[in-house]
Order: C-alpha cells, then sequence, then structure tokens
C-alpha cells in the first residue's frame, strides 16, 4: 500500500508546500500517463527507483571513490556505491565499472579524457549520420578540445559505411575511434570496428547509451569484448534513473577514467542517483528484464512493418533495435510538423533529421521513433499496429482524424495505465 501511494504522496505534499512547483510536477504527470511514449531516449522507471532518488542520500558530499574519499561520513554510501558498481559489472560481464558521471555526456567526456589528450584527433559517427552530439561535434565540448573528424553512412543501405571509417582512419591516424549512434536502427558491427582500430593503433570507445539494455539481455552485440572503453546512460533502455555509467576490462584504463571522472570533469558523485542506478541494475539482472527486451524489439519490428504498409520510408529500410527513423516527406510534411501533430493527438515523438536531410536541423524531414517505454506500459504487436495506423491517419488528414485519433489514444493509454 506505501508503494502504490507513494508518488500521489509525494506530489501531494511538494504541492502544498511549494504550490507552484508541485502544479508543474502534477502537470507533468498527468502528461506521462495520458501520453504514448515514443521518444526512443525516454522510458518509465519503476516506483522503487523513483522512489530511490528521493532518498536522504541527496545530503552527503562524497568527493573521490569508495574507501578514499575526501569527506568524512561516507561509510553508508560507500556501500551504495559499491553495490551500484559490482551490479554493474554483472549485468555486463566486465570487470571495472564507473558509476559516478551525471550523464551520458559526462561519461563521454571522462571516457575522451581518459583516452587522449587536448588536441588529439577522435574519429565519430557524424551528427547528420545518427551520431551524438558529445562524439565530436564542432558545437561540442567534445568537438573544440579535440579534433573530431566524422564518418557518415553508405548512400545505398543507409548504414554505416566501414569502407568509409577504415579509409578516414587511415588518412587521419586518430588516437580514438567512437562507436555507437544516438540515432541508428540498425545492429552496429564492433568486431569491424575493433579491427580498424588495431589497423591504425586506434583506442576504441563505444557508446551504448542507445541499446545498453538490449545488450544486457543479449539481444544486442557487447561491445565489451572488443572496446577499451565503453559509456552509456543508464536511463533509455535500461530504465533507470536519469546517468551516466562507465565501463571497461583493462586495469590501466581503469585507473584512468577513475581520474578523468573526478578529479578531472566532476565533483561530488550524486549518490542518490547512484542509489537508484543500483536498484535500476538489479531489475536488469531479473529474467523478466530479458523478457521485456524481447517485448521492446519484437514491438519495433512490429511498428516499423506497420509504417512502411501505412506509406512512410524507413531509413535503412526497417530496424534491428528499439528505434526507427521515419520519413515523413511521403505525406507532404516535415518532421517538426509530424512531431506537433502527433502531441496534440497525445503520442509523443522528437523531430529528427535523416541521411542527406534536404530541411535544417531545427525542421527535419523525419522523427526518431522508439519503442522502450510503450513496452514498459504494456502495449504488444497488437498495440504498435494500431500506433502506427493512427501516425498514418495523423499524416494523412489531420484535421478529418485528429479527434478519432486522440479518443483512441485516451482509450489505449486507460487499458494500460502507469504508476496506478
Amino acid at each position: 500500500m506505501i508503494q502504490d501511494n507513494i508518488i500521489q504522496s509525494t506530489m501531494d505534499f511538494i504541492e502544498k508546500y511549494d504550490p507552484e512547483v508541485g502544479a508543474s510536477i502534477k502537470e507533468e504527470f498527468a502528461r506521462e500517463r495520458r501520453n504514448i511514449e515514443l521518444i526512443a531516449s525516454e522510458n518509465i522507471v519503476s516506483k522503487a527507483v523513483m522512489a530511490t532518488m528521493g532518498t536522504c542520500l541527496t545530503n552527503k558530499y562524497a568527493e573521490g571513490y569508495p574507501g578514499h574519499r575526501y569527506y568524512g561520513g561516507c561509510y553508508a554510501v560507500d556501500v551504495t556505491e559499491e553495490i551500484a558498481r559490482k551490479r554493474a559489472c554483472e549485468l555486463f560481464s566486465c570487470n571495472h565499472a564507473n558509476v559516478q558521471p551525471h550523464s551520458g555526456a559526462s561519461a563521454n567526456l571522462a571516457a575522451f579524457m581518459a583516452m587522449m589528450k587536448p588536441g588529439d584527433t577522435v574519429l565519430g559517427m557524424g551528427l547528420p549520420a545518427g551520431g551524438h552530439l558529445s562524439h565530436g561535434t564542432p558545437m561540442n565540448i567534445s568537438g573544440k578540445v579535440f579534433h573530431a573528424v566524422q564518418y557518415g553512412l553508405r548512400d545505398d543501405t543507409e548504414q554505416i559505411d566501414y569502407d568509409q571509417v577504415r579509409q578516414l582512419a587511415k588518412e587521419n591516424h586518430p588516437q580514438l575511434i567512437v562507436a555507437g549512434a544516438s540515432a541508428y536502427p540498425r545492429i552496429i558491427d564492433f568486431k569491424a570496428f575493433r579491427e580498424i582500430a588495431d589497423e591504425v593503433g586506434a583506442r576504441l570507445m563505444v557508446d551504448m547509451a542507445h541499446i545498453a539494455g538490449l545488450v544486457a539481455a543479449g539481444l544486442h552485440p557487447s561491445p565489451l569484448p572488443y572496446a577499451d572503453v565503453v559509456t552509456s546512460t543508464t536511463h533509455k533502455t535500461l530504465r533507470g534513473p536519469r546517468g551516466g555509467l562507465i565501463l571497461c576490462n583493462d586495469d590501466d584504463v581503469y585507473k584512468k577514467v577513475n581520474s578523468a571522472v573526478f578529479p578531472g570533469t566532476q565533483g561530488g558523485p550524486l549518490e542518490h542517483i547512484i542509489a537508484a542506478k543500483a536498484v535500476c541494475f538489479g531489475e536488469a539482472l531479473k529474467p523478466e528484464f530479458k523478457a521485456y527486451q524481447q517485448q521492446v524489439v519484437k514491438n519495433a519490428a512490429t511498428l516499423a512493418a506497420e509504417l512502411l504498409k501505412q506509406g512512410f520510408r524507413l531509413v535503412s529500410g526497417g530496424t534491428d533495435n528499439h528505434l526507427m527513423l521515419v520519413d515523413v516527406r511521403n505525406f507532404h510534411i516535415t518532421g517538426k510538423e509530424m512531431e506537433h501533430r502527433l502531441d496534440e493527438v497525445y503520442i509523443t515523438v522528437n523531430k529528427n533529421a535523416i541521411p542527406n536531410d534536404p530541411e535544417k536541423p531545427t525542421v527535419t524531414s523525419g522523427i526518431r521513433v522508439g519503442t522502450p517505454a510503450a513496452t514498459t506500459r504494456g502495449f504488444k504487436e497488437a498495440e504498435m499496429t494500431e500506433i502506427g495506423q493512427m501516425m498514418a491517419m495523423v499524416a494523412k488528414d489531420f484535421d478529418a482524424n485528429a479527434d478519432k485519433v486522440r479518443a483512441e489514444v485516451n482509450a489505449l493509454c486507460k487499458r494500460f495505465p502507469i504508476y496506478e
């Protein structure tokens, strides 16, 4: 009973204590319960994960690492952090884990600092191809501190051009090659990246933020046997709190990573978030987590098939994981307009550039769609087919279909409520 009421009672307390903040939180809570969440990087955490983030651990300053802190009174949070670290190692079958990064971008910056010195060359996936800002784009610190070279996709398959990666590596002699993406719907060949890195004497970093849950469940090849260092977020497919994670197997790399996190790029860790990460890792070690990830992949495949049937074009023709990039130009609209239309009928996506996109990044020709949150809600193949049909109705004739789709979304979300 306490667990069932904990979210509502917390919100009621905040609203009474600070009406303005409380009202805004309740508004977001209502949106999450009402809307079908299809943003590929979002998920719905368990009540246990959410409750853990609000514990007294937020009061404790703990610069340093368990057993080696710069503050007294850390004996309890040392235990918490060790639980998180050991569970992460067990989950991903690796030797070392740093659970302190505040975010995926923080984890990436620390990994860069551990593997390179300022001015060194990094070869990463370009933003237009589906890479992430923190992989060396010019507007990000990763592209300002380091010399970044970007690889892309093949024009014919819209998948990673491994021949181009090899050629750019030979031409630019990077100290670090980055594999991993923010918007890439296909399996990534980590072995091929390792071979290229070895050919030019580079280190290999993999950012598996989007696919971490699939990797943990054995539904995507693990980068750990191939990469020198692996970064991730703990939200997205892992279904944990918003935060970062760094994994590796080599003792020397681990020492460099730890120094790059603290004191290199961060101060005191967020021990309440680290505790929530520990709970998340514990959940992911249970058999039902693999079943959940299997359903995530099935749902993505089903939604992709329905969108193709309805006349959308999918970048690369489909998906191997939890997300897909949807080209909406067949309906003579932009990604920005499609995002707006779907938001009006309580379906949440994000506009996203597609390869060789003629539109500017603030408009785009596509949307990015993912199934982790919808699967957490309980949706299966039948519901994903229905969602694909609703998306097509909105794209084809918004004015004629908006009310009908909105009613169907309301009915679906009432059948599959969250945080009841």
